[in-house]
């Protein structure tokens, strides 16, 4: 017997049939945008039976998987060639944003149709979002009236939480900015968002992505200035934005400034230099003593690893802060200054709870080293310290305010009988 394993015969040319489940379905937008085309054209202009019409549909039709072609049809009539022109292989929607009046009121109906397609099918959320991020590109192939409508809509959207601001991110695209149509279109479409929410609901979203500081990319790199933004925006009725870009940028300044210095201040520069080049930065950047104080202040501090030890911090404290007594002394030459430093020491020693005990002898070295005046101190106990940690630190002052009192009823005394003899 042959220890041979027999080979097996095969059949050539054999043919699995496979079930009918198992097979791909073909990709074909033209039918599923025939099918829209046909019944958004039954349904006119009436905005209820539209929607009507969307809701049902979605039972029927693949919306997952035609989100795109969906999208087009309603914004622009059909599909969207690469650029934003139209496909003119089958008829277009007479329902469609493009196809409709350029007014405030008419795109706020228009919204709502979105609203509620969306709310219905959740899952399209995301493929709107890409939707008008790609539509947003388009901006150069669309007419300019087609551009505003557009804007109005996405405005209106954004501003009820329909869409993310992260979806502006288009508007930064080199080419859009470079031809002016990135700002065109932005200011067409924050008038929309302003006038369906406030201005703080604008800045938060717009924080929230990141957007807050980014406004001035909407222009070209040879216009990017504050001027230029500032002019623009409130000519065009945003000052209100114009405002809060502004803050931002200088907000953005201050943070780099404050980086600079605990930069120059942790390599050992002289405070000299350090001085020179905070007041030129003042200058440069229209920037006030009393916000000059504060960055200091916050820089000084965060130079340490301050121990974690109630009784030991104090000791380090004032180790600390007598190397940079002449910086600090150096933004202290107003006694709003003054004032706004003694209020930065109360929230530190409040925020950090083992600076607690502290605050009183930082606020006695300032008053040696005469950072703070007599003047500064008694208005910040009688009247002008913050409710934050308030009783703490007044019954800490109580002895030394009481002492500086004596001391300056003691000087009036002396002074009248100088003036007597």
């Amino acid at each position: 017997m042959s220890n041979q394993r027999q080979q097996k015969p095969t059949l050539t040319g054999q043919r699995f049939k496979t079930r009918k489940r198992d097979e791909k379905e073909r990709f074909d937008p033209s039918q599923f945008q025939e099918s829209i085309v046909q019944g958004l054209n039954q349904t006119g202009n009436d905005l209820e039976a539209v929607t009507k019409f969307l809701d049902t549909s979605g039972a029927k039709l693949d919306y997952r998987r035609y989100a795109e072609t969906l999208f087009d049809i309603l914004v622009a009539g059909g599909m969207l060639a690469p650029g934003g022109s139209l496909s003119e292989d089958i008829a277009c929607a007479e329902f469609c944003v493009f196809k409709a009046q350029e007014d405030m009121e008419t795109m706020q109906a228009y919204a709502q149709v979105f609203n509620k397609l969306i709310r219905r099918y959740k899952y399209l959320e995301k493929g709107f979002e890409e939707e008008v991020k790609k539509l947003l590109l388009f901006l150069k192939g669309f007419s300019e009236s087609d551009r505003n409508k557009l804007a109005m809509l996405t405005g209106i959207l954004l501003a009820n939480g329909n869409l993310p601001a992260s979806i502006l991110i288009s508007l930064f695209n080199e080419n859009l900015v470079k031809e002016g149509v990135s700002a065109c279109f932005a200011i067409k479409l924050f008038k929309s968002w302003l006038s369906e929410k406030d201005i703080n609901s604008l800045a938060g979203s717009l924080r929230k992505v990141g957007m807050d500081n980014r406004l001035m990319e909407l222009f070209p790199a040879n216009k990017r200035s504050s001027e230029h933004f500032t002019k623009y925006f409130t000519d065009a009725g945003l000052k209100e934005l114009s405002d809060f870009a502004k803050n931002q940028l200088s907000i953005g300044a201050r943070k780099e400034l404050q980086k600079e210095i605990q930069d120059q201040m942790s390599h050992g520069e002289p405070l000299k230099d350090i001085i020179a080049y905070a007041r030129e930065d003042m200058k440069k950047n229209n920037i006030s003593e009393q916000t000059m104080i504060g960055l200091m202040w916050a820089s000084v501090m965060s130079l340490v690893e301050w121990n974690k030890k109630e009784e030991l911090v104090a000791e380090q404290a004032i180790k600390h802060l007598k190397q940079y007594n002449p910086l600090l002394k150096a933004f202290t030459s107003q006694g709003l200054s003054e004032l706004t430093l003694l209020l930065k020491v109360q929230e530190y020693c409040y925020d950090n709870i083992h600076f607690m005990k502290a605050f009183q002898k930082i606020v006695i070295l300032f008053y040696k080293v005469e950072v703070l005046s007599e003047d500064t101190i008694l208005k910040w106990y009688n009247e002008a310290h913050l409710a934050k940690g308030k009783s703490i630190f007044i019954e800490q002052m109580k002895t030394f305010v009481q002492w500086l009192k004596n001391a300056e009823e003691e000087s009036e005394s002396e002074s009248e009988e100088e003036e007597a003899d």
